[in-house]
């Protein structure tokens, strides 16, 4: 007999469908033949739907038994097929009707007792059963639950084989899940606080114009000037995600492997993502051989933080650039093709040299010339092109150290930050934009515009510091956002003489 089951296959952040039919009662040796380009974690399936049907009381196939994963030229990857293939073959050896099924998509892994373990891309496979006009979506517990905050579609948590069969054989009843709204979750919690950070005056001024803008941020300064803990901060100061960023936000982690609906009680907040240096490039952005997402995809909506810069390898920094200018990555496979959102903030930080203590009033550098034009040069112009604000973070004072007086609290700042956004939104109402560091030629030429005089100050600034054209669209892009924090609707000089100021580490550090 032969039975159909509809399940999905994750492809990047997305699922495609997967059709699992299983052709019973066939003559020849009595085994499980699995076909449709499995991976070893699919052909490792057998085994546990075989103890999954022993121990929950159903007969395992005693004929030849094809399972085909279809389509087969779509490489099938991960234990998602376990709880498919075990209900279509209780369809295919007659102990469950192939009509309770019609409606359903399935996906699950099992264990050796017949239990369900969640799965990756809950989410993903909830929108793929609502494009497929599916109104039952079974699920493990876990999955299910972030497979609920789809709207339109009845998703059933399954916890064993057994329950699974029992239900959809209407032998017993289960509630659908019912998943609080993005929107009315917790509010966001207390986190570091920016009134931890002692002086650096400079640096707290562009931390808020990156986050107000959305800008990419590079610090430079000595071991313990406060520059990781800075960086820890930023997401505190962040606007609150909006429900749909929370989706996309929870999407992309679900395809990750990740629950983030039971890792984190804050699910409103920015993501924040800190790779170590030694992540190689396929870590950053993504890969293998079905492309999942990486660190930059992990970090959309959020910060991805890159401490000590230079120590990273230089093809992993490269590889950076064109996710930086265009807010997704493309990854190509032989397997597939898949395209992954990335719209993240780069803060990174380094030292001024190798040792760390160059321009410290305090501590001598033993660097040499050679050294420290090494150690620069790992950071190629063009990607230095694409960070929008480079400051300084200089070593704290003993008098600063000691200091009992707090910073300005995270608090104010968001509320600075928040309004700022808010005038950006209403700027681009309509459009795909939400903030200024993505705004394109268009909105530079419209929202950017600057009268004749501070056009030759920044030509002459241009000219001084041999500045690229990139760096003039990022220069008043940040410059648009000193404004939108002073609640003026001109770009006015002051505003362009800040922005400048944070281009002027752009040649000091290649040369």
């Amino acid at each position: 007999m032969l039975a159909t089951l509809t399940s999905a296959t994750l492809l990047g952040i997305s699922a495609e469908p997967v059709e699992v039919e299983v052709n019973a009662n066939q003559a020849g040796d009595p085994r499980l033949v699995l076909v449709g380009l499995p991976d070893a974690a699919v052909k490792e399936s057998e085994d546990r739907v075989c103890s999954a049907l022993a121990n929950c009381g159903f007969l395992a196939p005693r004929t030849r038994t094809t399972i085909n994963l279809a389509p087969g030229n779509l490489r099938k990857q991960g234990p998602l097929y376990d709880l498919p293939i075990a209900l279509a073959i209780l369809v295919a050896t007659g102990q469950l009707k192939a009509d309770h099924l019609a409606d359903c998509l399935v996906a699950g892994e099992l264990s050796l007792a017949g239990a369900t373990r969640p799965i990756a891309g809950g989410l993903a496979i909830a929108r793929l059963a609502l494009r497929l006009g599916k109104r039952r979506l079974l699920l493990p517990p876990g999955s299910a639950d972030e497979a609920a905050l789809v709207r339109g579609l009845s998703v059933f948590r399954v916890g064993s084989l057994d329950e699974a069969q029992r239900f959809l054989a209407g032998e017993c009843s289960l509630n659908a899940v019912m998943a609080e709204p993005m929107g009315t979750r917790p509010a966001r919690e207390t986190g570091p606080d920016f009134s931890d950070i002692k002086g650096q005056a400079g640096l707290r001024r562009a931390v808020e114009i990156a986050a107000a803008g959305g800008h990419n941020l590079l610090m430079i300064g000595p071991p313990g000037s406060g520059k990781s803990m800075v960086a820890q901060r930023l997401p505190g100061i962040m606007p609150s995600l909006a429900p749909e960023e929370q989706l996309d936000v929870l999407g992309i982690h679900s395809a990750a492997g990740r629950d983030l609906l039971a890792e984190s009680s804050d699910p409103s907040a920015p993501p924040f993502r800190a790779p170590h240096h030694s992540a190689s490039d396929i870590a950053l952005i993504g890969g293998g051989v079905m492309p999942a997402p990486g660190e930059i995809s992990l970090a959309h909506h959020g910060v991805l933080f890159l401490d000590e810069l230079p120590e990273f390898k230089r093809s992993v920094l490269e590889v950076l650039r064109q996710p930086l200018e265009e807010g997704q990555v493309t990854i190509s496979r032989a397997a597939a093709k898949v395209t992954l959102p990335c719209a993240f903030m780069l803060v990174a930080a380094m030292n001024p040299c190798p040792c760390g203590h160059l321009g410290d009033k305090q501590r001598a550098c033993h660097c040499t010339p050679t050294q420290i034009q090494r150690y620069r040069a790992r950071i190629s112009g063009p990607l230095l092109d694409r960070i929008d604000l480079h400051v300084e973070a200089p070593a704290l004072s003993l008098a600063e150290l000691r200091s009992t007086h707090p910073g300005e609290a995270s608090a104010p700042i968001r509320e600075r930050v928040r309004a700022a956004r808010e005038r950006q939104r209403t700027r681009f109402a309509g459009t795909t934009l939400s903030v200024n560091a993505r705004m394109g030629q268009l909105q530079i030429r419209r929202h950017c515009a600057i009268d004749p005089a501070m056009g030759d100050l920044l030509q002459r600034a241009m000219e001084r510091l041999s500045l690229s054209a990139r760096a003039y669209d990022r220069i008043l892009k940040v410059a648009r956002t000193i404004a939108d924090l002073a609640g003026t609707e001109r770009i006015e000089s002051p505003h362009l003489l800040e922005a400048i100021q944070y281009r002027s580490l752009d040649r000091n550090l290649l040369s």
